[in-house]
């Protein structure tokens, strides 16, 4: 059972028989399920009028618990981008109410994000109509593969974690 991935490599070994393209037969295709699932998350996003990138700074919020708040520094932490794009990202979500920029009583130079009632419910919207996508991209394999390809990317990706 070929796919474009074992295609590809099949034309490189004919092109490059010198070259050792096995890489490929794994990260070709994380590459191509990637862009799978991106489209997969703009479409899910998109029902709730959000962008991938907001949906990421709403669930840091969501999963940080009552009372769903969190400083931008803990936000830049768990979206893995710089402090001027958080700025922004934030910015758009003030706007379109789905998160409020408060005091930060311990510091008073400081501000806490915190999640919106309608941002709560963005979020949890947008959650839902993701697991529904994701759980249609894994339908090819039984839950015990699915298990296995988990643990096999975990081994694979814990050099990456903090």
């Amino acid at each position: 059972m070929d796919d474009d991935v074992d295609r590809l490599i099949a034309a490189w070994q004919r092109e490059r028989p010198d070259m050792d393209v096995s890489p490929m037969h794994v990260l070709s295709r994380v590459t191509r399920l990637a862009l799978h699932l991106d489209r997969a998350r703009k479409d899910a996003f998109a029902d709730q009028g959000l962008e991938p990138s907001e949906f990421d700074v709403l669930s840091a919020l969501r999963r940080a618990g009552e009372p769903y708040q969190l400083s931008p520094g803990q936000l830049v932490q768990e979206t893995l981008v710089t402090s001027g794009t958080m700025t922004n990202r934030v910015d758009r979500l003030v706007r379109k109410n789905l998160v409020d920029r408060l005091p930060d009583p311990a510091d008073r130079r400081g501000v806490q994000v915190r999640l919106t009632a309608q941002g709560r419910a963005t979020v949890d919207g947008a959650l839902d109509a993701l697991l529904v996508a994701e759980k249609q991209l894994l339908a090819g394999l039984s839950p015990a593969e699915a298990t296995q390809l988990a643990d096999a990317l975990r081994k694979l990706s814990q050099p990456f974690d903090r």
